[in-house]
């Protein structure tokens, strides 16, 4: 008599049984498999089938399905293969539940041809086996072709059930079948599948929330049996749809009705928070996830980084970045972003290459980042091209959203050469492509090159849309434009491109540019719904064309209608700015406090009042707004360097640049122009020259000729003629005229009459109907005494028809701005203007005062 005695278990060393007993038994075999399968330990399933292999042990109908279902979850292709493989001439093979494990697995690797010969070789076909065909088809986005199964399905008598019905919503969802989705809805609601199984319910949810989020809201509100997941889909599709407040009040009433939530409730709630500056509830969340041991799951940490990022409280995005164990590229990704986001591109690059020494693998949106992060550096244009050749040997494909995200960038930084070579490495190229190309060339002015890609897009698949009008639009800049911008505007009309308020907003911006104001005017009045981009496109332009009168008068109709931003400030301020009009920008300043307590987070107004009050000479007030800044930026310092240089306050320039080091702050190219300028207004030849070496040496920015201009004044106004000569000679980029007119007015001071006309040669090369360089060499002749050639250039200008432009000022009276130039006679009051003039010099010549006539005749044309 064979008796079995019991052996006690110890179910933690299972894996270890049937080695330790090195028993041939196939049920103890597959009782251990079975208990992997429990553990959800793929790996030790495959370990334990390998050694039942090994041994001539055969799986059952029960456990080799487990066995598959590891290998699809493992992706282990050519293992299951070999599975299939072995069985194919046993009983196995005809058994449904094997058949239904084995199209389940193929599905999920993607092999949907395969999966389908599996089940088309089944004698005996179940619903399970037909659900699994469908899920199948469904996970491998074959929506149609998964509702023509079901349709096959039930024409051989067989009955949905919920999982069929769940997979088909996902499908109806995707392709937006509304009327087969219904249908699914009324046959749930007739055979009790709604009322029995909440996922069938949560499936109509998400299937819902793609039409109407009310009726999902109602469908929600009929369930009997709810679970988390239930609670997670409606609340999640709030979020989704932007209603973040009402995601949060289910949220309250989930706890409120003692529903356990889970870490995809919390990821939601976190991120309304986010959505609606909620920062103490979402703190609360924090320490809700800690409490329910949440506190390391990555999704949940990602979403309370972003939180913090957004509401502005980088310290805690770094901390809860550095107390989390381990990171995926999800959260580099985030901290990466947020570092950008506020301005700390040093940072951003430094974890960048902290997250590479970690040996973590980028992915595409890892370099999407790092890309929006070179157009804030200075030598953005060699870090741009150093990730476009890592994401190369990488093996990165350049698909349509990398390759996007690559043309972007060199677009921001005017690299046409490489926007192109770009465009054409794009596999698929979009509208998105073709838009940001024309729009690099137009507003690089190379108005043909857009003009052709433009009919090259219409003989191609992608059809133009509003986007792409609006970028060829910005190649219409100037008059001899005007009739190409109506050309534009016409092929807008003909192919019925919808002209919506930013179509609207170009072509008025277009037509002001070409100096047809009467057609803006037309578009800009005849638009219903104005918004403020579209008052502050037309203050600009008038701002652009220095009408600022007309630009104050729309501005002062602006406010009675729409509440002006920041850009609009900003844009009438310039126009105070450029007319030296400090009262005007004193009560902007005060139009500006009485909505705000003060700028706050927006450092770009700040630092436009700081340029204005520095050029308007009030330093002390622009002193003052840069102090209570909370956050400096690179422009708010470049504008104090600069408003110091201009009150020629050049040791206060340099302290503020090395404060600006201090601060932690990398200097531009911008800040050295501004640096430099300020020493040369102030005399400081040699720390002038001490900072160009600085900027080159030491923090890598190639000189621009600017810079190179800044330099050469410099040398001039130390009297440094020949040096000054010789670092043009040596520049490694061609002069331009200013360059060479800054040498040539040193030679004014110097009466270096031989080397004034070598220049002014180079010169009349470069500019030869600029009548002020004549003018120039005729003052450098007359201060030499040498008359005959001061009588000689009176005549070239003479011959040919070449005069200076007078000299020009200005003075505002209550608002009004008042124009003088020198001789002119336009102003109404011009004779008691001079008049007073007249009984000026008379008192002045009573009192003693002799005029140097030195220069009168030189310049008596100025």
């Amino acid at each position: 008599m064979d008796v079995r005695v019991p052996i006690p278990v110890n179910l933690n060393k299972l894996p270890l049984l049937p080695n330790q007993f090195r028993t041939m038994d196939p049920k103890d075999w597959n009782l251990t498999i079975k208990h992997h399968a429990k553990l959800n330990d793929d790996h030790a399933i495959l370990t334990t089938y390998s050694r039942m292999e090994s041994l001539g042990i055969a799986a059952d109908n029960a456990t080799l399905p487990l066995v598959l279902k590891a290998c699809a979850r493992l992706n282990a292709v050519e293992r299951g293969r070999r599975i299939h493989s072995s069985i194919q001439d046993t009983g196995l093979i005809g058994d449904v539940r094997v058949g239904t494990a084995l199209v389940d697995f193929y599905c999920k690797c993607g092999l949907i041809d395969d999966g389908r010969e599996v089940f088309d070789q089944m004698g005996l076909r179940d619903v399970v086996l037909w659900n699994a065909l469908i899920y199948g088809y469904v996970g491998c986005c074959y929506f149609e072709e998964a509702i023509w199964l079901y349709i096959q399905m039930q024409r051989e008598g067989l009955k949905p059930n919920s999982r069929t019905v769940v997979a088909l919503l996902l499908a109806c969802r995707e392709i937006l079948e509304l009327r087969l989705g219904q249908v699914l809805h009324g046959y749930c609601v007739r055979n009790g599948l709604f009322d029995l199984d909440p996922h069938v319910g949560t499936a109509l949810m998400g299937f819902y929330l793609k039409f109407d989020v009310r009726i999902s809201r109602l469908v929600f509100d009929l369930m009997v049996v709810r679970n988390t997941v239930s609670w997670n889909a409606i609340i999640t599709g709030y979020v989704d749809i932007g209603e973040h407040l009402k995601a949060l009040k289910l949220f309250i009433r989930m706890l409120a009705d003692r529903i356990k939530f889970d870490s995809v409730t919390i990821v939601a709630v976190i991120q309304a928070c986010a959505e609606l500056g909620f920062l103490k509830l979402g703190m609360q969340m924090h320490q809700m996830a800690i409490k329910s041991g949440y506190s390391n799951n990555l999704f949940i940490a990602n979403s309370l980084l972003n939180m913090y990022s957004e509401s502005g409280y980088l310290e805690s995005s770094c901390q809860l970045f550095d107390a989390i164990p381990k990171y995926d590229i999800a959260l580099w990704n985030s901290m990466i972003c947020t570092y950008n986001e506020h301005g700390f591109c040093k940072e951003a690059m430094s974890l960048f290459m902290n997250m590479r020494a970690e040996d973590i693998k980028e992915d595409e949106r890892t370099i999407v980042i790092m890309l929006s992060l070179c157009t804030n550096l200075a030598d953005g244009v060699r870090k741009g091209k150093s990730l476009h050749a890592h994401a190369i040997k990488s093996g990165m494909e350049m698909d349509v959203s990398l390759g996007n995200a690559f043309l972007g960038m060199y677009a921001d930084l005017n690299c046409v050469e490489a926007a192109l070579k770009v465009f054409k490495e794009i596999k698929g190229s979009d509208v998105i492509s073709w838009n940001t190309l024309i729009m690099v060339l137009a507003c690089n002015r190379m108005r043909n090159e857009a003009w052709h890609l433009f009919k090259e897009m219409q003989t191609s698949k992608i059809k133009p849309n509003l986007h792409t009008i609006i970028s060829l639009l910005a190649a219409c800049d100037d008059e001899a434009c005007l009739n190409i911008g109506r050309a534009i505007h016409g092929f807008t009309i003909k192919h019925d491109i919808k002209i919506d308020l930013s179509l609207n907003t170009a072509l008025t911006d277009m037509y002001m540019d070409c100096g047809d104001e009467a057609t803006a005017r037309k578009l800009f009045e005849g638009c219903p719904d104005r918004d403020v981009i579209s008052w502050n496109a037309l203050i600009t332009s008038y701002v652009k064309n220095n009408e600022g009168r007309k630009a104050q008068l729309l501005f002062n109709r602006m406010i009675s209608e729409v509440e002006p931003d920041s850009t609009t400030i900003i844009n009438i301020l310039s126009s105070y700015t450029h007319l030296a009009a400090l009262p005007q920008g004193q009560c902007l300043h005060a139009y500006v406090t009485r909505r705000q307590s003060s700028f706050g987070l927006n450092v770009s107004l700040a630092n436009a009042f700081v340029i204005m009050y520095a050029r308007c000479g009030s330093m002390q007030n622009a002193e003052k707004i840069f102090k209570i800044l909370p956050r400096k930026n690179i422009i708010s310092w470049n504008s104090l360097i600069t408003g110091y240089g201009m009150h020629g306050r050049g040791y206060d320039a340099i302290l503020a640049f090395l404060w600006m080091l201090e601060d932690g702050l990398q200097p531009n190219s911008a800040t050295f122009v501004a640096v430099l300028s300020a020493c040369r207004h102030s005399g400081l030849i040699d720390k002038g020259l001490q900072l160009f070496n600085t900027m080159i040496q030491d923090f890598k920015i190639t000189p621009e000729l600017v810079h190179y201009g800044c330099v050469v004044d410099l040398l001039c106004r130390g009297e440094r003629l020949n040096e000054a000569r010789e670092f043009i000679e040596s520049m490694p980029i061609k002069p331009d005229a200013s360059i060479w007119r800054a040498l040539l007015s040193a030679c004014r001071v110097n009466s270096d009459t031989k080397l004034a006309e070598t220049i002014f040669e180079k010169l009349v090369q470069l500019e030869p109907t600029n009548a002020g360089n004549y003018v120039l060499l005729s003052n450098i002749y007359a201060a030499a005494g040498l008359w005959s050639e001061v009588r000689k250039i009176r005549t070239w200008l003479q011959e040919k028809g070449l005069r200076k432009p007078p000299g020009i000022s200005w003075i505002v009276v209550r608002s009004q701005v008042h124009y003088f130039t020198a001789g002119g006679i336009s102003h109404p009051q011009s004779d008691i203007i001079y008049a007073n003039l007249h009984s000026l010099v008379t008192l002045s010549k009573e009192s003693g005062y002799i005029p140097d006539l030195q220069w009168v005749w030189a310049d008596e044309e100025d």
